[in-house]
């Protein structure tokens, strides 16, 4: 991007609690609840801090579940509403005024620099996740019937919402294509790619613990025939 977020630009983030058995479910196995939980505290940490580097007027969280004391305490905490994925997104736009720039947990990796869009160049900024997800969404004016009824959590999913804010006659640019960490491999994968992240110090002790444990399970070789 050629410029930089206008002051007047909301960023949110949506995210889950991190707490066992309700984040990162695809990550067990191989670590276990309590571990994949503390790689989405990681992610979500990373994801904060970008987002508290990238030029905004207002920053939120909005959680689904209960807040933690480490947030940031110039991050607004708001809720989720109830429903499914389209329903809550929407919702968050709903409640936002003038451009807003909203992106998920899953990309520790994300910088801030790729936060800081430039309103004059579209209407709206997509980012497509390399699942068939999105794991950034811009909107110069919020409108939640744009996120109403978009299938998430399928192969297709960022095919269709991309598809309709073209329908709806919006100037779409493009962010880079991410990495969500949904499973082992992703996971590894952005650990790789942004090796200064949280999560990627986390993943590599997780990663360095199993094998030590894989060692110490396997049986000393004994000594056959001469």
């Amino acid at each position: 991007m050629s410029e930089p977020t206008t002051p007047d630009t909301t960023l949110l983030v949506i995210a889950k609690s991190p707490s066992p058995g309700r984040v990162k479910t695809r990550l067990t196995p191989p670590l276990t609840p309590e571990q994949a939980a503390d790689i989405a505290e990681a992610a979500l940490a990373d994801t904060l801090d970008a987002v508290r580097l990238a030029p905004a007027r207002r920053r939120v969280l909005v959680l689904d579940g209960r807040p933690r004391a480490w947030f940031p305490a110039d991050i607004d905490v708001v809720p989720q509403c109830a429903g499914g994925l389209d329903v809550r997104l929407a919702a968050a736009f709903a409640a936002c005024t003038g451009p807003t720039l909203l992106i998920g947990m899953d990309t520790p990796q994300v910088d801030p620099d790729l936060l800081a869009v430039d309103w004059t160049l579209a209407d709206a900024w997509f980012g497509a996740a390399a699942d068939g997800g999105f794991w950034a969404l811009g909107l110069r004016v919020p409108d939640p019937a744009l996120l109403l009824g978009v299938p998430m959590s399928v192969p297709h999913t960022g095919r269709v919402q991309r598809e309709r804010l073209v329908a709806a006659g919006l100037r779409v640019r493009d962010l880079p294509v991410l990495n969500d960490i949904d499973t082992a491999e992703d996971l590894a994968e952005v650990a790789r790619d942004a090796p200064h992240t949280r999560t990627a110090r986390l993943a590599q002790a997780y990663h360095a613990l199993a094998a030590r444990t894989t060692r110490a399970d396997v049986p000393a070789a004994t000594g056959g025939p001469a």
